[in-house]
């Protein structure tokens, strides 16, 4: 603390001793007189002043420096003119970038916070108005202090002031900037025939700058907008440094650049490059060299995630992705960029969960090209289960989503996958082995190995993209594989178990797997051994027959039956599939099927025959049924020829040979229709019989359907019968 004092002469300083008793007191100032005399007035001592009175001088002080500094500011303003000052900026920035700005706005020279000059709308000369490659709003140079005072301009710093950037490319890869580079890469190369120069500047900051970008050959156009960055201009180093943030498609990104030798990289020749861009889409960044002769040629190391790969490529694209799947993204590999093509090599990659390691190319030309070899332990398929459903939620009917193959259009696949195992949420698979092509929207899946379902998998899929949805054709091979899964996975079927071989040759087109259904053409077969029927006994339906023909209580839809052999052929045509060979072998029965099944609708509608083996094969079938299969896939019913079973029957046959007859038909229906009051002519359809002519005085009657049994032929006129006993009609299935 500063203490001011002023001189006192010693012989008073008997005044400021305390007061003591008389005698005291004046032996003390004699004893200090005495050792004290007079002294000089250098040797006085000095009294502390009052604080009033040291503040008031140390205003004084301030006062007196910022009066100096004004007048030196004033001095300042008056020697450097606003000409003189504008002149000098523009005349650095060409010494340091060789870039000849022009200023067409007003330039002001500013000394208070520090003395800057600021030149307003200023432009690159030698372009027109609006086709510069650069405009800003405002250059504003800080000016350092002390080469100001002695009459030199100095900038410290630059900052351009809401900066419109424009860079074209032309088709053949040249831009609007290449002759603006070569005038800055001839100002950053040291000529050793001129004098050493330090720069003055080192820094350049970008406000509120946009940066466009247009590529005329493919018709594209990106802005940089909200451009905050900090450029540190190799004023003594090499290298450049860029930081800042800027925005892309509303998604703010912090971006760091560094260039080990900014020369060397003007001209083409190698440079270090280090480069992070990091925002919620997508973490980037690269560390290794990069050159621009004779091409742009880029080697390092590139490591990249994304919380959703969907995501990102919807941001970087433009548009949104829409499905399952492609969430957690990450990857790291080494790089390398030459001629429009990204190879990856040494790559680790993981997406879904599912980590592989492999090679992958990436083609930049005008139709973007993936191309790559990976291999994964395990290949988890679970997140993309919804998008490679064929059946509905409630898994009784075809999924009826339209088809969404807009990714066809937007690259070229070629991509050949290995796995040890693979999962979905219905089964595993072993060791699989596929490629996949996609070309001129056509996608082709061929499988050269896949261990699943208990066996093996071969053969191709191909979606093709059309105008309504999809064109699908297939060619594949089950060897050898569990029927009850295979199938119950493919298309919802479980009535087959055992081992056996499926061939599947099948085209269709359509909107959605419903749609396609219904267009479905080509053959399917299937072979069998030593496997089951599910959901049917015919072995111990067929003997309870045999002994009771109208024997009520007859369950035909449970149990199972063992074969030795089964064998199946089907064409199917326009979605509906034709039995031309449809044979099951086993110890004791044999089944004979024909008819037809409707794919889109999933139902069934065959006829058959169903026989009982007499112990010795030389011999006839001791039992012989015919039967037909009627209803859905999932739960279809089995029912015997009624006709046959009231033949089989002692008792109920004469019925149904009396019944052939017209009149006795018409007569029976009468009876049954007084006595019970029900409909007669449903009890006679129920036996199997033709619909009867109606009576003149009755409604007509129902033609006959071709489901029906055709009516016996007409005999001779019979007598009125007899009162028709009864018979357990009511317990006999029919059709």
């Amino acid at each position: 603390m500063c203490v001011f004092q002023k001189a006192l002469p010693v012989p008073s300083l008997g005044r400021v001793l305390p007061a003591t008793k008389g005698s005291q007191r004046s032996r003390r100032v004699a004893a200090f007189r005495r050792h004290w005399p007079a002294q000089p007035a250098k040797h006085r001592i000095r009294a502390a002043v009052s604080v009033p009175t040291g503040f008031k001088r140390l205003a004084a002080a301030v006062s007196a420096v910022v009066v100096g500094g004004l007048v030196v500011l004033g001095l300042a303003s008056y020697l450097v003119s606003v000409d003189a000052a504008r002149d000098a900026v523009t005349g650095e920035v060409r010494a340091v970038t060789g870039l000849e700005p022009t200023v067409r706005g007003t330039s002001t020279l500013s000394m208070f916070p520090s003395p800057r000059i600021a030149l307003g709308d200023v432009a690159l000369a030698g372009y027109a108005e609006d086709d510069s490659p650069f405009v800003a709003e405002a250059l504003v140079a800080n000016v350092r202090w002390l080469p100001l005072l002695l009459g030199r301009i100095e900038i410290a710093d630059i900052a351009l002031v809401r900066p419109h950037i424009t860079v074209r490319f032309d088709a053949d890869g040249r831009s609007n900037w290449s002759p603006l580079v070569a005038t800055l890469a001839l100002a950053m190369r040291p000529d050793p025939r001129a004098e050493p120069r330090s720069l003055s500047f080192s820094e350049i900051r970008i406000t509120d700058g946009t940066v466009v970008l247009v590529d005329a050959g493919r018709g594209l156009s990106e802005a940089l907008e909200r451009v905050e960055l900090s450029l540190a201009w190799p004023s003594i180093a090499k290298s450049f440094a860029a930081t800042g943030r800027v925005t892309w498609r509303d998604e703010p990104l912090d971006l760091a650049l560094a260039i080990a030798d900014f020369p060397a990289a003007l001209v083409g020749e190698t440079s270090g490059l280090k480069l992070r861009v990091g925002g919620l889409p997508l973490k980037a960044a690269f560390e290794g060299a990069m050159s621009l002769r004779p091409s742009l040629k880029i080697d390092g190391t590139l490591a990249a995630d994304a919380p959703s790969l969907r995501g990102g490529l919807g941001w970087v694209s433009g548009r949104p992705f829409y499905g399952v799947g492609l969430g957690r993204f990450a990857l790291k590999a080494k790089t390398n960029v030459v001629s429009g093509t990204v190879a990856l090599s040494s790559l680790n990659i993981e997406l879904d969960g599912n980590a592989a390691e492999g090679v992958l190319t990436w083609g930049l030309a005008e139709r973007r090209s993936l191309q790559g070899t990976l291999a994964v332990d395990t290949l988890d398929l679970t997140p993309y289960a919804a998008a490679l459903r064929l059946m509905a939620a409630d898994q009784r009917a075809w999924n009826r989503k339209p088809l969404s193959l807009d990714w066809f259009d937007d690259v070229d696949l070629d991509l050949r996958v290995s796995a040890a195992r693979v999962l979905t949420p219905q089964t595993r698979f072993g060791r699989t082995a596929m490629a996949a092509t996609l070309q001129n929207r056509r996608l082709v899946v061929t499988v050269g190995e896949a261990h699943a379902f208990n066996g093996v998998v071969t053969g191709s899929l191909a979606l093709d993209k059309t105008a309504d949805g999809a064109a699908f054709r297939s060619q594949l091979s089950f060897r050898n594989v569990d029927l009850e899964t295979c199938l119950s996975e493919l298309i919802g079927v479980r009535r087959l178990e055992g081992k056996g071989n499926v061939l599947v040759s099948l085209d269709g087109a359509g909107s959605s797997v419903f749609g396609v259904t219904r267009t479905l053409n080509g053959r399917v077969s299937l072979t069998a051994a030593n496997g089951a029927l599910v959901g049917v006994n015919v072995e111990q339906l067929l003997r309870r027959l045999e002994r009771r023909p109208l024997g009520g209580g007859a369950d035909f839809r449970s149990g199972r039956t063992p074969f030795d052999s089964l064998a199946v052929v089907l064409k199917v045509s326009n979605g509906t599939a034709q039995a031309e060979d449809v044979r099951l072998q086993g110890t004791n029965v044999r089944l004979a099927v024909a008819g037809t099944a409707s794919v889109p609708s999933r139902e069934l509608d065959l006829t058959g025959t169903a026989s009982l083996l007499a112990p010795m094969l030389e011999q006839p079938p001791t039992f012989e049924l015919p039967f037909f299969v009627q209803g859905s896939w999932d739960d279809p019913m089995m029912l015997p020829d009624t006709q046959a079973l009231i033949r089989r029957s002692g008792a109920a046959a004469p019925l149904l040979d009396s019944l052939s007859d017209k009149r006795t038909r018409d007569a029976v229906r009468s009876a049954i229709d007084r006595l019970g009051g029900g409909d007669g002519a449903a009890v006679l359809r129920r036996l199997g019989i033709g619909a009867p002519t109606p009576a003149p005085t009755a409604e007509p009657a129902p033609a006959a359907t071709p489901d029906q049994a055709p009516a016996a032929e007409q005999g001779t006129p019979t007598p009125e019968p007899t009162p028709v006993p009864e018979a357990p009609v009511a317990e006999v299935p029919t059709r």
